[in-house]
């Protein structure tokens, strides 16, 4: 919190001085590091799959979507793939709310050391399963969202074939005779 004492001139001053020291990470692998330190549950990062997540389940998770699918253009490839990465991230939020409650469980048994009770916290448990249920309904909708406009996608592309498929045969019947 900002002292209210010390003038915005000189704030700006000390922050500036400060900010010498602050220079971030130097190397690749604190660079790497550093651009996961805000990832507490990753349902809302920019890649789908974790650090400590199989990304062969997670091949296999998208070939079933593009297999139910079938997408025939790039907009319906791209939409599979949204559809595939928000079911997967739907998917983790059971694994993280029974981690939360494991630990919670733990820290409340009578064999848990004290390192352990102040370690959790349940206020910060209840704010994280208020999170979870927040982003859960986000991703819920987004699923529903995307799948719908991957079916409205696929039957124009359905429809414009029918129609175009009757009309060429409405001109070979014209050419024939």
């Amino acid at each position: 919190m900002l002292d209210p004492a010390i003038p915005a001139c000189d704030r700006a001053a000390v922050n500036r001085a400060n900010s010498q020291y602050s220079t971030g990470p130097r190397t690749e692998g604190g660079k790497a590091r550093s651009s996961r330190n805000a990832l507490c549950h990753g349902l809302s990062s920019r890649t789908a799959v974790l650090p400590s997540e199989d990304p062969a389940a997670y091949q296999l998770h998208c070939h079933q979507f593009f297999d139910e699918h079938r997408p025939a253009t790039p907009t319906e490839t791209q939409l599979v793939q949204e559809i595939a990465d928000t079911a997967w991230r739907l998917n983790r939020i059971p694994a993280l709310e029974a981690e939360l409650l494991r630990r919670a469980e733990l820290s409340a048994s009578p064999e848990a050391t004290e390192e352990a009770r102040i370690a959790f916290d349940i206020v910060d448990a209840h704010r994280t399963l208020a999170i979870l249920s927040l982003h859960g309904a986000r991703l819920s909708r987004q699923f529903q969202r995307t799948l719908q406009q991957l079916r409205e996608f696929q039957t124009d592309r359905i429809e414009r074939r029918d129609r175009d498929l009757k009309r060429a045969a409405a001109l070979w019947e014209v050419n024939k005779t």
